[in-house]
């Protein structure tokens, strides 16, 4: 029964939340490795561009809600999610039209559109606070538990419940409907291989009559959806504040850069080990040693290697061994 309590305790606190963080950073870090291997540039205004989606799914939920609308047991920012997307997109659209489309048509080198983005960056993160402010706001609504630590412990008689929220469900469950898209898109559509070819060789693709400003257009429209979406299941998972997805930056580039920059595969994989590496580093590991070890041999400490405040050095530090050691990622992306 102690060894079930461990295994219980640990998929209550290491597992399950690493399996939605991993799914949200995945989805972060798809759109990231999507510029890089598209446009070709690391675009430093990922996190704001989550932030602004989040923001814009956020208006919607509130509007929605102040008229009685709902989906019961579901949030509503599922059904603001459509119109968060489509604000997104217009919104880098008009970035791309205004700052981006500029530098491309110089064949600026990707370094200066780095600096620009990290301009626009700033920009974004300003007009996100000045509008929805910069304070914590939690959305999420609707049946908060698909099963609730005390329910699990009365069906199973053990001492420790296991309890699965109703968002870390839908994000897992969003996160694999939107990738297995994605990865259909790319692959059996003529839009999705004429973006794979781009990719691969811009010059052959231009020769074969590719349209440049299509992929660029579609490019932009599939982030700003990536980047919405996993801002909003972040958003319902903890809740809302812009500062925040700044911070973000810095896992969401190192699960890319882990599994590959410019590997769809490679950044889902990414997403994962940069998330499995943060819980597990930053979990104190007390209460599952008591179970598992014999009586008298637990720890009397919180066997915490790192306080949870000092999570984003994991991927700092795991970000430097990669780029030391294996430059082009688990699954040879481009070098960085």
């Amino acid at each position: 029964m102690d060894l079930l309590n461990a295994i219980i305790t640990l998929t209550n606190f290491v597992i399950v939340p690493a399996i939605a963080y991993g799914s949200q950073l995945a989805l972060g870090a798809l759109g990231v490795t999507l510029i890089y291997g598209i446009l070709r540039f690391s675009n430093f205004a990922h996190g704001d561009t989550m932030a602004f989606g989040t923001m814009v799914t956020i208006l919607f939920t509130w509007l929605f809600q102040s008229w009685g609308i709902s989906l019961g047991v579901f949030p509503t920012a599922l059904l603001a999610l459509p119109f968060g997307i489509a604000g997104c997109a217009l919104f880098v659209l008009l970035t791309d039209r205004a700052v981006y489309r500029f530098y491309r048509e110089q064949k600026a080198k990707p370094v200066i559109l780095v600096i620009v983005s990290m301009g626009v960056m700033f920009i974004m993160n300003g007009v996100v606070r000045f509008i929805i402010g910069p304070d914590d706001h939690a959305f999420g609504d609707g049946e908060r538990f698909i099963i609730s630590a005390r329910t699990f412990r009365a069906l199973t008689g053990l001492e420790e419940g296991l309890a699965i929220r109703t968002s870390t469900g839908i994000t897992v469950i969003t996160a694999v409907i939107v990738v297995a898209l994605l990865f259909w898109f790319l692959n059996k559509t003529r839009t999705g291989k004429s973006m794979r070819a781009y990719s691969d060789n811009e010059d052959l693709a231009l020769l074969s009559g590719i349209n440049p400003e299509k992929v660029v257009m579609v490019t932009w429209i599939i982030v700003a959806a990536l980047a919405t979406v996993a801002g909003t299941l972040y958003g319902l998972d903890k809740s809302f504040k812009a500062f925040t997805y700044f911070q973000l930056l810095l896992p969401i580039f190192a699960s890319a850069i882990v599994g590959g920059l410019g590997s769809p595969v490679g950044a889902i994989a990414g997403g994962f080990v940069i998330a499995f590496s943060e819980v597990t580093i930053t979990y104190a590991w007390k209460k599952v040693l008591v179970y598992a070890l014999p009586d008298g041999m637990g720890p009397d400490g919180l066997v915490q290697l790192l306080s949870t405040d000092y999570k984003f050095a994991v991927s700092f530090i795991i970000l430097l061994v990669v780029l030391l050691f294996r430059p082009t990622g688990l699954f040879k992306g481009k070098s960085v």
